[in-house]
């Protein structure tokens, strides 16, 4: 793996040398736009917008438009508007997981000390562990503020991307039905049903299926085959009540 960031991890007056690597992947299937005509693969060019021109990656600059005039930034820039954040992943702040809405997160990277921060990074790792507390901090990943937590996952630490507040959209204008509509009894009957469809979560029980079903579909194209779409099965519903329709759920036998 390419560490896509390198710094430092401030813990109080400790500093961990670390660097931070995607832990992430896409697990479906890597499609290419063709040109249905001639299948010859799409490509797409940065075009000068003013001579129409392609223009070399070694040309391309980052630019904000400041009262219709374009301000060219360069590398320095975006260290200079705050070098301590490009370099440092402060940790001052210590919370409860749970406290921590999963529409927040985003991406997650493993961190990995450098030799000279091996022992701090042990110790950050086993306290947070042992106080059931994850760490808070914000840094400039790339060319933007990054709001971040830190917790261990076996025996690495790792840091999640979290989204900051003004970034969540109001829900103001979606038509959200009440409280005052769940009737008691359907209410206990939906908390029962609930109570028997759960287990205990296991991730690695949960796979990709569409992703292995579609690289089938590619293979039987690719041997001149083409099965018969399915038509999806629609669940019948043979009463309108939302009680009868609960306790039909309840009559089904439990999931694995």
């Amino acid at each position: 793996m390419k560490a896509i960031w390198k710094g430092a991890i401030n813990f109080g007056l400790v500093n961990i040398p670390v660097k931070l690597y995607s832990a992430t992947e896409q697990s479906s299937l890597n499609l290419d736009m063709v040109d249905r005509r001639d299948m010859a693969k799409i490509h797409f060019k940065r075009v000068n917008e003013n001579t129409g021109k392609e223009v070399d990656w070694e040309n391309i600059a980052k630019a904000y438009l400041l009262e219709g005039e374009y301000i060219m930034l360069e590398d320095e820039d975006f260290e200079e508007a705050a070098p301590e954040k490009s370099k440092i992943i402060s940790v001052n702040h210590f919370i409860d997981e749970d406290e921590i809405d999963t529409i927040y997160f985003e991406n997650s990277y493993y961190v990995e000390p450098e030799k000279a921060g091996a022992k701090a990074y042990a110790l950050l790792r086993e306290a947070l562990e042992k106080s059931g507390k994850v760490g808070v901090a914000q840094f400039v990943l790339r060319t933007s503020e990054t709001l971040c937590v830190l917790k261990p996952l076996n025996e690495t630490l790792v840091l999640s991307k979290i989204r900051f507040a003004q970034e969540i959209r109001s829900t103001e204008s979606l038509s959200i039905p009440a409280r005052s509509t769940v009737k008691s009894d359907e209410l206990k009957m939906a908390i029962t049903l609930i109570n028997q469809y759960t287990t205990p979560f296991h991730i690695e029980k949960y796979k990709d299926e569409y992703s292995d079903a579609l690289l089938k579909v590619v293979k039987a194209r690719a041997s001149g085959k083409r099965g018969k779409v399915r038509k999806l099965k629609e669940t019948e519903s043979h009463t309108q009540s939302l009680m009868e329709q609960l306790k039909a759920s309840l009559s089904k036998s439990k999931i694995s």
